[in-house]
């Protein structure tokens, strides 16, 4: 679907631009870099452990909405992947990329060649989503290994994850255009932490009172959790397709804000 897609947005020579921005940070990668790979993959893992299996071993089954009784950890593991495709991308597309634009103006000698802010913007969410993919592949190789979904159900998983983390590496980029310095991502922070806590991530959203279920249910990581769930306990409701329509709308429309902000801050 993207290779069909980008062609016709931004052109091939347009693709090829930015696949190049996205091979200049491959080829600045440091070998300490890995060890933060590692240290993102490791905290969703845990969580699983701790709360999926430890906690889990206290609740019990759960009763999903259409009925169907699933384990405490197979209701947990779906929203840890989730959530982490959403912190690989929003890692590399806020602190990584507000330093890079704000402090060492590498883009700033990048526009004076043919490549243009939209291009830098795909090609930096590009890059996020190697970091979000390798995560993803490997949390679902966990699930698969401890009996949490299927290897069937898993590789259908897999693009969903690539999505959410396209969503929110555009989300992230869009944002890092509002910061004005450091201090600044502390509310990012907290805000993150906040969508993971309450986006059906341990407890059902029919759990929240009516109102605020509504409002979860409007935030990107609930319809994140919804669709990888829905995927990995191979659930029969058909409200996968609002989840996708919305996460390729929030991709699509915080892409083209981060460009054209962007654009703003490097031509003036």
């Amino acid at each position: 679907m993207v290779a069909l897609v980008l062609p016709r947005l931004v052109g091939a020579a347009g693709v090829r631009r930015s696949a190049s921005v996205a091979e200049r940070n491959l080829t600045a990668l440091r070998s300490a870099y890995w060890l933060v790979l590692l240290s993102g993959f490791l905290e969703p893992v845990l969580y699983l452990f701790s709360i999926g299996i430890g906690v889990g071993a206290l609740v019990g089954d759960l009763t999903l909405p259409g009925g169907q009784v699933v384990s405490y950890a197979a209701f947990v593991a779906p929203a840890m992947l989730a959530s982490s495709a959403m912190s690989g991308a929003l890692s590399e597309t806020t602190f990584n990329f507000f330093g890079k634009m704000k402090y060492m103006k590498l883009y700033d000698g990048v526009i004076a060649t043919p490549v243009r802010p939209f291009e830098i913007a795909l090609g930096e969410l590009g890059w996020a989503m190697i970091r979000g993919s390798l995560y993803s592949a490997a949390f679902l190789v966990i699930m698969v290994a401890m009996d949490l979904t299927t290897a069937v159900r898993a590789a259908t998983a897999f693009p969903a994850a690539v999505l959410v983390g396209f969503a929110f590496g555009a989300l992230g980029m869009t944002v890092s255009t509002l910061m004005r310095s450091w201090q600044d991502f502390d509310l990012m922070g907290s805000a993150q932490f906040t969508l993971f806590l309450f986006s059906g991530t341990f407890v059902p959203a029919e759990a929240y009172p009516a109102v605020l279920r509504w409002v979860v249910e409007l935030t990107p990581l609930y319809r994140s959790v919804h669709l990888i769930r829905g995927i990995c306990v191979g659930s029969s409701s058909w409200s996968w397709l609002l989840d996708l329509a919305y996460l390729l709308v929030l991709t699509a429309g915080m892409l083209a804000l981060a460009s054209r902000r962007m654009g703003r801050m490097l031509y003036k």
